[in-house]
């Protein structure tokens, strides 16, 4: 009889609602050991909340989770919660905080001496956090919680207020863990976060819109068009519901599938509208279409 490996997180029809606002909708994950997800969508639509219940210091509405076949609050051994400005002691120093974590966690390891230095704030550990720029304390929560040794790492935003040499770095640490056999789910309104990650989840309106690999997803996604933001009533006109997305100067919209409009019809717009170009789609298209358009617009259905 074969074995059937069983998913280091689990969540299975989790909701969650704060008095009437339902904030979860019924959420399906399964995370294998070993893997690094990103967990994608924009702000508001519940990651933070989700990852709350994942950790265990939130307690969902209805559904059910595992961490390592158990309940998230069995042991405090399993995982390693970065939730977004919520580690952090204002009135405490840098190091402070460091120490802090120190006594409160047995698996807390030195390595936070590596990660001040790589995250650049090595030089800044004495004054109080309350003097830290968004930017620094992020780095200071991200040296906390990847110092800390254990399977699991939920990172809620880790390149939140970063610039992108530094999310560079902070995409490295990540997966440094993950070569080290940590299981990692990343959270982020930011389509370059994808780039680390084995599979994606999407998230919008509390719920998770689709998952799959990065080349998966990508053979899903329609023909995108581009053009400059002075063509935009060209670009409304050909792409699918109107709907286009601004971004580095240029605006951009998916073309309709075969079965919406004819190829025919697609290239005559096209011919008709010189201004307009056919590009390969990246992680930001991706994020737009899952988030944005696939789970608003029945014309994507």
């Amino acid at each position: 009889m074969v074995a059937v490996s069983q998913p280091s997180v689990l969540a299975e029809g989790v909701e969650k609602s704060f008095g009437d606002e339902r904030v979860l909708e019924g959420v399906d994950l399964a995370v294998e050991s070993g893997e690094l997800l990103a967990v994608l969508g924009p702000n508001g639509v519940g990651k933070s909340v989700l990852f709350s219940c994942l950790a265990g210091s939130q307690h969902p509405s209805a559904g059910s989770i595992e961490v390592l076949g158990e309940d998230p609050t069995a042991r405090s051994d399993t995982t390693s919660f970065l939730l977004q400005d919520a580690l952090c002691v204002d009135r405490l120093t840098g190091r402070e905080n460091l120490r802090f974590y120190e006594q409160l966690h047995p698996n807390f390891t030195d390595d936070w001496r590596e990660y001040v230095e790589l995250l650049e704030i090595d030089a800044d550990l004495e004054k109080p956090v309350e003097d830290y720029s968004g930017g620094m304390v992020r780095k200071l929560e991200l040296a906390i919680a990847l110092s800390i040794d254990v399977p699991i790492y939920l990172l809620d935003e880790p390149t939140a207020a970063l610039d992108l040499s530094m999310i560079q770095v902070v995409h490295g640490l990540i997966r440094e863990k993950q070569a080290d056999g940590k299981t990692i789910i990343v959270s982020s309104h930011r389509p370059m976060d994808a780039d680390i990650a084995d599979r994606i989840a999407f998230v919008a309106d509390g719920r998770v819109v689709t998952t799959g690999t990065p080349d998966t997803l990508f053979d899903s996604v329609p023909q995108v068009v581009e053009t400059t933001l002075s063509n935009s009533e060209q670009l409304a006109s050909v792409v699918v519901g109107g709907e286009v997305f601004q971004g580095n100067g240029t605006i951009r919209g998916f073309l309709p599938a075969d079965d919406q409009q004819p190829e025919s019809e697609t290239n005559a717009a096209l011919e008709s509208n010189q201004a307009l170009e056919v590009v390969d789609p990246t992680y930001t298209d991706l994020f737009n279409y899952y988030t944005n358009s696939a789970s608003n617009n029945d014309d994507f259905e």
